[in-house]
């Protein structure tokens, strides 16, 4: 049976998953009749984005799973150090996606395509990055982690609660984001009014 925090990573990585391709078919959709519903959910989203995976999901890999892993799997360093490139330049991306979406909000449809290129780029770069995690890094960490190794992972990932999830009680702190997020992504992507 895989450690709990192996179970957590990939529970968080599939509620992303489902995020950012919630994120491309709400791009393809475009804002439509609804404008400001469009950019509002957009906006949670990429807040959503930065908020949990940026700041409480990454650091924690970067802290806590990617040094005992270099240290017993040497073979895995250029791996782990592209991993570690992703991680530092995530939270400055989000970022830019943000300042991205808000020109086109205020400034109109001459700013549309500059954000869809930056948004889809990353959408695939994120998908990617989760791909080596889970094929690569996830497998070769259950062969060489040690229990201790595991306790101080499994305590950690297990103070995480994704809001998206839906494995974890809600923080009540995510929960206006989760609501709002589900509850004005329009149909048949969110279960609001299409």
């Amino acid at each position: 049976m895989a450690p709990q925090s192996v179970r957590i990573i990939h529970e968080e990585h599939a509620a992303l998953a489902a995020m950012l391709q919630s994120l491309r078919m709400m791009i393809q959709r475009g804002p439509g009749d609804a404008p400001e519903q469009f950019f509002d959910v957009l906006r949670a989203m990429l807040f959503y984005i930065d908020e949990f995976p940026e700041r409480q999901h990454h650091p924690k890999e970067s802290s806590l799973l990617f040094p005992p892993l270099r240290a017993r799997a040497p073979h895995l360093q250029g791996t782990l150090e592209r991993l570690e490139r992703d991680h530092d330049r995530g939270e400055a991306a989000v970022r830019e996606l943000q300042h991205l979406l808000l020109a086109w909000e205020l400034l109109g449809e001459s700013r549309r395509s500059a954000f869809e290129v930056a948004m889809l780029r990353h959408l695939d770069f994120y998908l990617e990055h989760m791909r080596v995690e889970e094929a690569e890094v996830l497998p070769e960490a259950v062969r060489h982690l040690t229990p201790q190794d595991w306790a101080v992972l499994d305590a950690a990932f297990a103070t995480n609660q994704d809001p998206l999830t839906g494995k974890y009680p809600r923080d009540p702190l995510y929960d206006r984001l989760f609501t709002r997020i589900v509850m004005r992504t329009p149909a048949p992507i969110g279960v609001g009014a299409g």
